[in-house]
């Protein structure tokens, strides 16, 4: 019996937020469930057809979601980054990405007979990588911090950096199809690309000009950027055939570039789109694949995974990395690691739907490569690099780091004491103010939400041990709390009490998070601390040992509030306001600021 199809809607949306429910369980990439969950609706049960479900809307649907992500992913390339980047990133995303592009393009040429159009396509589509697989496989396999580094930049750069180099590939068969002569090859494609250049750079600076000035209210302004370029991405396709993605990803790139204008809230209305279009998109694209054709193609197109995991990539990086100080060790685990992912997949699908229209035969084999590389590449390497780091011996030792929610003077303060413990910190927050603020001090500092989707993409979390929630509000304490408990475990999280306790309280409130309110004893709140701070209090580091013990210091200092405890061996734990610290270690508090008594604190590492 054939479902309706507001039911298969339903459906879509159910088993959507079902993969990213498991993938965040799982702490695996959301590609492969949302694939796999796709592939069991579509050939495995035939429960969703949707060319049946969607008919003449399906491309349309398509082409419009992978406008949106592609714009979504230009706006975090900020051409100051990428000065500031290293050489082997940037070789990564230029001639490593063009020796990738060659070795599968020749692999899916000569293995897979694919026509030569077809196969540079393929060859191109699998260039990226993207932080949505690198950063969940980066928390799992915790390399060392060179390593780290490099893959999460290449997955940044190369998302939107590839998606243009596809885009001009396509462009380039497309028209080649369609002309006439090479004349008018080369006069069509300048065309294409004069128009997405100039439309993309011209939208870009008039919706920058527009939030820079305010001519939008608030509220609107989100809605006004994603109808803005829409209409370019449709202008564009109007007045020269498949320059729209390259409109959209050129307008993304200048706005992120545009001086004086906040992004942030547009960002995170993008991402919280972007979830909700690729989980669905992938749901639908996945229940499209063949698996007939998929096991026709059979060991040539395993000689073609091969290829791409034991050819491509280490080629890639030998060239890449020469010259550089990287250690041979490092270089092998960034050849094993490259999964393909968002970009690769949306991209892919829309290509084959746009060859099938024009009548380009063969065109959804494109899609059966580029999602067998996507499954191939995530799952071999979510299940074997953790292994390869520790065989290598560059996984990183015990990290000691401390991630702090909130970049206020009481955060300030303590991350300052803690970095001259020798101590890696990092402070968070939507405050720019505040950020700056940090970034001035010397402190490092990540300027957003740190549960964000950008933020699961740019934070480096690789050196984190535990997070502490120091923020006045209680709200965002709350939201850290519940999203780092998930990745580090409920005894590596903590929060501060925003205010003191009200009657009737904690009727509708959350007693797992009440339950981490739990820093520097019951009775501190961040109100406090502030005050203490604006009195003259500063935070300092005193060595405690048998000569001169708790009871001691308690003596000489009556107006102290004990933060942290730092054992011998490194290890930092928030004091709880009741245990007696043992002896010997290094005690953080805040005191106010008197000698004490001839003894000086100690602010070196220990």
């Amino acid at each position: 019996m054939a479902l309706s199809s507001p039911l298969l809607l339903v459906i879509i949306g159910l088993s959507s937020l079902a993969a990213q429910w498991l993938a965040w369980l799982l702490r695996l990439p959301a590609i492969l469930p949302l694939l796999i969950f796709g592939i069991i609706l579509g050939p495995v049960t035939h429960v969703l057809q949707p060319d049946a479900l969607f008919g003449d809307l399906l491309f349309p649907l398509v082409s419009l979601s992978v406008a949106i992500i592609l714009f979504e992913g230009a706006l975090t390339l900020r051409v100051e980054e990428i000065r500031g980047l290293g050489g082997v990133v940037r070789n990564l995303v230029t001639i490593g990405m063009l020796v990738t592009f060659l070795v599968i393009s020749l692999a899916c040429w000569g293995l897979l007979g694919f026509p030569p159009e077809l196969a540079a396509l393929v060859g191109s589509v699998t260039v990226v990588t993207g932080p949505t697989v690198i950063a969940p496989l980066m928390r799992v396999v915790r390399p060392n911090a060179a390593i780290n580094q490099v893959l999460r930049w290449e997955g940044i750069v190369i998302d939107p950096v590839g998606a243009i180099f596809t885009l001009l590939v396509f462009e380039f068969i497309v028209l080649r199809q369609q002309a006439e002569s090479l004349t008018h090859l080369f006069w069509t494609l300048g065309l294409t690309a004069a128009v997405g250049l100039i439309a993309g750079a011209l939208f870009g600076w008039l919706v920058g000009l527009a939030l820079r000035r305010v001519w939008l209210p608030g509220y609107l302004q989100n809605f006004a950027v994603l109808a803005i370029m829409l209409t370019a991405f449709g202008l564009s396709n109007a007045i020269a055939d498949e320059s729209g993605l390259l409109t959209v990803t050129v307008m993304g790139i200048w706005l992120a570039n545009m001086r004086e204008v906040d992004l942030t809230e547009i960002i995170a209305f993008k991402e919280e789109l972007s979830a909700l279009l690729i989980s669905a998109l992938f749901i639908i694209l996945a229940a499209r694949l063949d698996i007939n054709a998929l096991l026709a193609m059979g060991w040539p197109l395993v000689g073609v995974l091969l290829v791409v995991q034991f050819i491509a990539r280490p080629l890639c990086i030998a060239l890449s990395t020469a010259g550089s100080s990287l250690h041979w060790r490092d270089r092998v685990l960034l050849s094993w690691i490259a999964p393909r992912g968002i970009v690769a997949a949306a991209v892919s699908a829309l290509f084959a739907l746009t060859l099938a229209r024009s009548g380009y035969p063969g065109a959804d084999r494109l899609v059966t490569v580029v999602f067998a590389i996507i499954i191939g590449t995530v799952v071999v390497q979510s299940l074997t690099s953790a292994a390869m780091a520790r065989w290598l011996r560059v996984q990183q030792q015990q990290p000691r780091g401390v991630l702090i929610i909130g970049a206020n003077s009481v955060a300030r303060a303590l991350a300052a004491a803690l970095q001259k413990l020798d101590i890696p910190v990092l402070l968070t927050d939507s405050s720019w103010e505040y950020y700056r603020q940090a970034r001035m001090d010397g402190i490092p500092a990540y300027y957003g939400n740190a549960w964000s989707e950008h933020a699961e993409n740019y934070l480096d979390l690789s050196e984190t041990a535990q997070v502490l929630a120091l923020s006045p509000n209680r709200h965002q304490n709350a939201l850290a709390v519940y999203h780092f408990s998930h990745i580090f475990g409920e005894k590596k999280v903590a929060a501060v009490r925003s205010g003191a306790e009200l009657r009737g309280r904690g009727k509708g409130e959350n007693p797992r998070f009440r339950r981490h309110e739990r820093l520097f004893g019951h009775e501190q709140t961040y109100a406090q601390l502030s005050g203490q701070l604006a009195k003259g209090a500063v935070i300092k580091a005193t060595r405690l040992n048998e000569n001169f013990g708790w009871l001691e210091y308690l003596e000489k200092n009556r107006s102290v509030v004990p933060l942290f405890i730092q054992k011998e061996d490194g290890t930092l734990y928030a004091f709880d306001g009741e245990s007696t610290p043992p002896l010997p270690c290094t005690l953080i508090a805040m005191v106010q600021n008197e000698p004490l008594s001839g003894r000086e604190p100690l602010t070196a590492a220990p």
